[in-house]
C-alpha cells in the first residue's frame, strides 16, 4: 500500500512530530504486521527518529546542525539554502519502522519527525506499507 502525508511547516528550521500521523496511516490501513517505509522527496528536508519526550532536545538538534552548517557560508549554490541541503544529507531522507500489534516499534522516548530545513512551506512524505 502507497500513501502520502502532507506536512505544512511554518518556520525556516523545525522539527515536525509525525508519529500521530504515521500512527493513524498504519491503523487506517489495518496493517497488523509489517514494515513502514517513509521517503521524503525534498532535498532540503529529511525525517528521523528521536526522542519525543523533552522538546529540546529538537531545540539542541537544530542548534548544533545551525551551528555546524551555517546558513550565511560562503557556498556557490546561489538559491541561498546551501545550508539546508548539507543538513537533509546529513539527517537522511527516509525511514524504515517495524509495525508491530498495528502500531509503529519505537522506543519508549521516540518520536517520528519530519525535519524541515528550507521552509516554511508545504511538504510532502511518501509510505510505503508492506504487510509481514
Amino acid at each position: 500500500m502507497f500513501e502520502s502525508l502532507i506536512i505544512k511547516t511554518s518556520r525556516r528550521i523545525e522539527m515536525v512530530d509525525i508519529t500521530e500521523d504515521i500512527e493513524d496511516i498504519i491503523t487506517r490501513n489495518n496493517i497488523k504486521n509489517g514494515i513502514c517505509c517513509l521517503f521524503v522527496p525534498h532535498t532540503t528536508a529529511g525525517i528521523t527518529v528521536n526522542e519525543n519526550a523533552d522538546p529540546t532536545v529538537k531545540m539542541d538538534i537544530n542548534s548544533k546542525l545551525s551551528s555546524l552548517i551555517p546558513v550565511d557560508e560562503n557556498y556557490s549554490h546561489l538559491e541561498g539554502n546551501s545550508d539546508s541541503h548539507i543538513k537533509s544529507i546529513l539527517v537522511g531522507q527516509s525511514v524504515n519502522i517495524i509495525i508491530d500489534g498495528g502500531k509503529p516499534v519505537l522506543g519508549t522516548w521516540q518520536g517520528i519527525y519530519f525535519c524541515e530545513f528550507d521552509g516554511p512551506g508545504n511538504r510532502k512524505i511518501f509510505l510505503k506499507l508492506i504487510k509481514g
